[in-house]
């Protein structure tokens, strides 16, 4: 069974993996069970055992090349991490600091419908359903926080 493998799949292919599968399928078999042909049927569960490597590599290929696509950058010599550097994570928890900050002073009102559009995901009929204002009222108190907002943290 090793000459077998080692024919169709070459000599750097993982045969003894191999071995040990077939080992494992055929003392899996039951000792009732009438097989007409043994040589034969053990050559096929070699062949299905190779093809069954062949498609588990090719999946894992395919899903491994998505990954890269969705999670890294290729650079010129190897695929890079498009994580962000340290310094943009610690810029962007300043950033974060100062926005929380301004929210925290904005009027009690605006702040309330702010908090509840942005950080509770309500609409503005929703907002103004909970805090009995008309959707207007919502409108002006958002637009007013977004411009404070924007002025004190910029884009």
């Amino acid at each position: 069974m090793r000459r077998f493998f080692q024919a169709r799949l070459g000599p750097a292919a993982d045969v003894e993996d191999l071995l040990q599968d077939l080992y494992l399928k055929v003392v899996g078999i039951d000792a009732d069970a009438e097989v007409r042909e043994p040589r034969a049927y053990l050559y096929r569960l070699a062949s299905n055992l190779m093809m069954d490597r062949w498609r588990s590599g090719r999946r894992s290929s395919a899903r491994d090349a998505a990954w890269r696509n969705v999670a890294h950058v290729a650079g010129p010599t190897e695929d890079l991490d498009d994580a962000p550097s340290a310094e943009a994570v610690v810029l962007g928890r300043e950033k974060l600091a100062i926005l929380l900050q301004a929210v925290d002073a904005l009027p009690d009102k605006t702040r309330a419908i702010f908090r509840l559009h942005k950080f509770y995901e309500l609409s503005y009929a929703e907002v103004a359903r909970n805090l009995s204002v008309s959707k207007s009222t919502v409108e002006k108190h958002m637009m007013s926080a977004l411009k404070v907002l924007t002025a004190k943290v910029g884009r």
